[in-house]
């Protein structure tokens, strides 16, 4: 991925991380993934995101979690932790 599809501004919902050219926060994809929906339905659902935001979503995640040390995978998203 050559663009950093995570973003954090605070003109767009309140600086909530998203994804890059929505409106679709980390944490209302988180929450739908939790709550059993697939990737189909998401998209489906929010026909802006695309199955790499999702992706990206899931990736920034893991990235904040302490238990996740792929510290290379997570060096690009340093910047929004």
């Amino acid at each position: 991925m050559d663009e950093t599809m995570i973003i954090s501004d605070p003109n767009i919902m309140v600086g909530k991380t998203v994804t890059r050219g929505t409106r679709i926060t980390v944490d209302l994809i988180l929450g739908k993934l939790a709550a059993g929906q697939t990737f189909e339905q998401i998209l489906e659902d929010y026909p802006h995101i695309t199955r790499e935001g999702i992706k990206a979503a899931l990736e920034f995640a893991a990235c904040r979690s302490s238990r996740w040390t792929l510290e290379s995978n997570c060096d690009r998203l340093s910047d929004m932790q």
